[in-house]
């Protein structure tokens, strides 16, 4: 039997049945997989009420020969179910190195690089400190930290503590965003390890014109109505008062326009929006889908949007919707002050970005629409591709798992 040559522990904090496993996991993981020369272990925390119907996943990584170790994630208690999260790593960890050696710890974001410090100082196994974003600032501006609390204040200078020891103690840092490489250089630290942008990749082999259904039908979209699209969640960093403030708008000079959402999160969110602004509910179409005919659903719309709460931790996110949105050609309405978005939006549709979030700006974009102003769409996927490529984001992974390793 062919012998791998290295073992790679990969851990998340985030579940594979989640979507970012779905997106932002499998597709890395099983591409470094076919290179034949590492052997991955995948530990994940798992959400009970999405951790169904997974035999048919069970079954891919068995076929690909990863290892999958599910651990059950803990919401509550706060902080304290955080611990026991940590703690359930550790053992884990201890249990896989009794069996075989580790010979690179691949951790996404802050909390399962606190077990990779540990083993790294302990037993010098090297790991990769992949981000993700700025863990405890991001906590913070979302308003899920209150800082004024003495509880949060004191959990927020611990992982700060914690970050630089990261950036510091880990054999590589990926950062989503080079303006989040640029903020961490601006620190000064000394021995900071080196540092590599790699985003959100698309997957190309999904997010294509050519596995495109046309859905207008199914959704009972007649063909001359105007679809404007929203894909993803809506909660926390999502503007959608303002994402719908800019349909009111929009609807007002192009009374054929529909709103879509592809999303997953419950609509009443939304139709209580909608009721506060007088949209009629005729005019949201609100879809929940699998990951497979997402591409199609973006493909119904004219334009697609998204606007992000631009905070100090956005310098570091990478929107994953903006690649796949992209990769179809479909020209995006955004707004600047988050990671590198503003940066690839010039690249190919500056006229798109919002500014601003008040009704003169939204006229001045929709002026653009209604004065029939072309965007290239193979432009746009070109910037896609140069900026979001999977196949380019394994590339790099694979000079960085060799580097370390070599």
């Amino acid at each position: 039997m062919f012998q791998y040559k290295f073992h790679i522990c990969y851990l998340s904090y985030d579940g594979l049945t989640d979507p970012l496993g779905e997106s932002q996991i499998l597709p890395y993981v099983f591409n470094l997989n076919k290179l034949k020369k590492f052997n991955f272990t995948l530990i994940s925390f798992e959400k009970k009420e999405k951790f169904k119907n997974v035999n048919q996943l069970r079954k891919r990584l068995k076929d690909e020969n990863i290892t999958w170790v599910p651990l059950n994630y803990i919401k509550n208690p706060p902080i304290v179910s955080t611990l026991i999260d940590v703690i359930k790593l550790n053992v884990t960890l201890k249990k896989i190195l009794l069996n075989r050696p580790i010979d690179l710890l691949h951790c996404r974001s802050y909390i399962t690089s606190i077990s990779a410090l540990r083993l790294k100082k302990k037993l010098n196994i090297p790991f990769i400190f992949d981000m993700r974003g700025f863990y405890a600032d991001e906590r913070i501006d979302g308003n899920i930290w209150n800082i004024n609390n003495l509880g949060y204040k004191i959990i927020y200078n611990y992982f700060k503590k914690k970050e630089k020891q990261f950036l510091t103690h880990s054999n590589h840092t990926i950062s989503l965003t080079f303006s989040g490489k640029r903020e961490i250089e601006s620190w000064n630290l000394k021995n900071l390890s080196p540092i590599s942008i790699i985003p959100c990749c698309t997957d190309e082999k999904i997010f294509n014109l050519h596995n495109i259904k046309d859905l207008r039908i199914e959704l009972g979209i007649s063909k001359n109505e105007f679809i404007i699209s929203y894909v993803g969640s809506i909660g926390t960093w999502y503007m959608l008062r303002e994402m719908l403030e800019f349909f009111k708008v929009l609807n007002s000079k192009i009374s054929n326009a529909r709103f879509l959402f592809i999303t997953k999160d419950d609509p009443k969110l939304i139709y209580k929006i909608c009721i506060d602004l007088s949209i009629p509910n005729e005019r949201i179409i609100i879809k929940s889908s699998e990951r497979v005919n997402i591409p199609s659903l973006i493909n119904v719309s004219n334009f697609s949007i998204f606007f992000i709460t631009p905070k100090f931790s956005k310098k570091g996110s990478s929107p994953t919707k903006m690649g796949e949105i992209m990769n179809l050609g479909i020209p995006i309405i955004c707004n600047s002050g988050v990671g590198d978005v503003e940066k690839i939006m010039n690249e190919c549709i500056p006229e798109l970005i919002v500014n601003q979030f008040n009704k003169k700006e939204y006229i001045r974009i929709i002026n653009l629409i209604l004065n029939n102003k072309k965007f290239d769409k193979q432009k746009i996927l070109n910037i896609s591709l140069k900026h979001y490529s999977l196949k380019n984001g394994v590339k790099k992974y694979t000079e960085i798992y060799n580097e370390i390793l070599n």
